[in-house]
């Protein structure tokens, strides 16, 4: 069972456009929302959300206080909305969950090890998928998946969602069949190997052949006049 980040909002007057004036003052607005609750709007500080956000993803739950109500919720980050360009944050959604009920949640990969077809064959390593989507009681979701690369000792092996081990009370969501990661073969450049001269011919060859070409000319001329 995972560790529980606590997390302290406080209830939000401002909504509409004025949000952006929160913004200014270093405070992000939230919602907060669950199965028989009522949502409710809210906000925190950006320095305090920057760093429980960090830590717990989307996946780990969080013990969430709302100032003025007794108790505390469990919850998840639902949706993280930033700016397009600063990366900034604007806003954010929790969903509250029964701990007595499954959810899904995106569990992240974490690549470990090395790949020999990387290192002694030159191929690239691809990871088509970053997350897999799990079922499970909140308490029990992994907080994330590792998976060692180095058994990729050629192009033609892959590491596919039916690798990956999970604990009898986590049910897989993500297809089974789903490629995670495999070794590309390095791509060879058309252009330089059509540079190459064929085997067996020579530069001084084109020359002669171009020089005997000129004197069979010459012959024909003369023997014309």
């Amino acid at each position: 069972m995972m560790d529980v980040q606590s997390l302290k909002l406080q209830p939000r007057a401002v909504i509409g456009k004025k949000v952006k004036e929160l913004r200014r003052q270093g405070i992000v607005p939230v919602h907060m929302y669950g199965k028989g609750t009522e949502p409710l709007a809210l906000q925190v500080e950006n320095q305090v959300l920057q760093r429980v956000l960090t830590i717990a993803g989307t996946n780990i739950p969080l013990s969430v206080e709302v100032d003025g109500k007794e108790g505390d919720s469990l919850c998840f980050v639902r949706e993280v909305q930033r700016h397009p360009v600063t990366e900034g944050l604007l806003h954010v959604d929790f969903m509250s969950v029964d701990v007595a009920e499954t959810v899904q949640a995106e569990v992240p990969i974490v690549i470990s090890g090395n790949a020999p077809a990387v290192l002694e064959m030159g191929g690239t390593l691809l990871q088509p998928l970053q997350s897999l989507l799990v079922e499970s009681l909140p308490m029990n979701i992994p907080p994330s998946f590792e998976l060692d690369v180095s058994q990729l000792d050629d192009f033609e092996k892959g590491i596919f969602v039916r690798d990956v081990a999970t604990a009898a009370d986590v049910t897989m969501v993500t297809d089974p069949d789903e490629l995670i990661a495999r070794v590309s073969a390095p791509r060879i450049d058309v252009e330089d190997v059509a540079a190459e001269p064929e085997e067996g011919v020579e530069e001084g060859d084109e020359e002669g052949d171009e020089e005997a070409a000129a004197g069979e000319g010459a012959s024909a001329e003369a023997s014309e006049r």
